[in-house]
């Protein structure tokens, strides 16, 4: 599953050796998570100008008013989805790409919509030159999910809605997890979805702070 990442020898193991200390510290406990994002060379997902601090536990800009997440909530929200071992996962809001290269190594099938064209027009490429080949990437609306890839065995939301979508409640397999952070101004909270057939389970972990997710495509 794991895929051959290039790039990967342009910072030192040591500096990726300590974001893995701090993800530790932080009550990660995945130990296939902490070994992806130890390698994962996240430098390659921000501009240049920015690299030096991308093994740093912070977001950063990415552009058009997007930015990377911070490590820890990444792998807060990875952990939490393969929990439910999950095969085919849609991840709405592809962003730098950075979540859904960390998925890939971990899951079979990553389905990732990105609503800015410019941004999936942009990850796509990264995509090809760090050769993913589990990764699916749609220019579309996420908030309508990917309904004729459904149903997924996860999903993961990297913006935040004021509620929950139904639309994408819709497309979660019968006992699968989405992990989405939800609310406004007044506040966010990091929820999980669990899905038992008709009925939708909701637990709520952390307050977080994402942009909110838009409608439209642009």
């Amino acid at each position: 599953m794991h895929t051959r990442i290039s790039g990967i020898g342009m910072t030192s193991q040591r500096t990726r050796d300590r974001l893995v200390q701090r993800l530790r510290a932080k009550g990660i406990v995945n130990e296939a998570l902490l070994e992806v994002m130890g390698r994962m060379p996240r430098h390659l997902f921000v501009d240049e100008a920015l690299a030096s601090r991308a093994y740093e536990d912070t977001a950063l800009p990415i552009g058009f008013g997007q930015t990377i997440s911070q490590p820890y909530i990444v792998a807060r929200m990875t952990e939490e989805l393969l929990r439910g071992e999950p095969r085919r996962v849609l991840e709405v809001g592809t962003g730098s790409g950075y979540q859904a290269a960390v998925l890939s190594q971990l899951v079979e099938k990553v389905f990732t919509v990105e609503r800015i064209d410019a941004l999936a027009r942009r990850v796509r490429q990264r995509f090809r030159q760090m050769g993913f080949r589990n990764i699916q990437l749609k220019h579309s609306d996420g908030s309508w999910g990917w309904p004729s890839k459904a149903p997924f065995d996860a999903i993961l939301v990297t913006a935040a809605p004021p509620e929950i979508p139904t639309g994408l409640l819709e497309q979660l397999a019968d006992g699968g997890r989405m992990v989405i952070p939800v609310g406004g101004r007044n506040g966010q909270t990091l929820a999980v979805i669990t899905r038992r057939g008709a009925v939708c389970e909701r637990e709520d972990l952390e307050a977080v702070s994402f942009v909110p997710l838009l409608g439209g495509a642009g």
